[in-house]
């Protein structure tokens, strides 16, 4: 079974970004590995990490898109925040932005998917 962790909320810590779980989740065993994929059906960026030889999901909603932009164009540093640790999500700034170009008029991804990139991420 495939585990996720999803990210809804997201707070500022000088520079830095921290992203909220719906739920206290362990991180101190987690690694990041400088990767990101979408899934369109959920309507999300996913940041894959590992734990003990297996990924692990990491969703990045829609809810926290508006501040991801804000830290793309900051150039800040993004944090998954556990109950038990900090997770640098390393690599994220190139990986969302090649996505974002990827994505943008791009019929593939769903329309809801592309229009919700396009509005944060495009048209401000």
């Amino acid at each position: 079974m495939r585990k996720t962790i999803h990210f809804t909320k997201a707070i500022w810590n000088e520079e830095e970004l921290g992203l909220l779980s719906e739920h206290p989740v362990s991180l101190s065993t987690v690694k990041a590995s400088g990767q990101m994929i979408v899934d369109s059906d959920q309507k999300a960026f996913v940041y894959l990490a590992e734990e003990n030889d297996e990924f692990i999901y990491l969703y990045i909603h829609e809810s926290v898109w508006a501040e991801l932009q804000t830290a793309m164009g900051k150039g800040a540093s993004l944090f998954a925040i556990g109950a038990d640790a900090r997770l640098q999500l390393s690599n994220w700034n190139e990986e969302l932005s090649y996505l974002i170009n990827n994505i943008e008029g791009n019929s593939n991804y769903g329309e809801e998917m592309v229009e919700a990139v396009e509005k944060i991420f495009l048209h401000q």
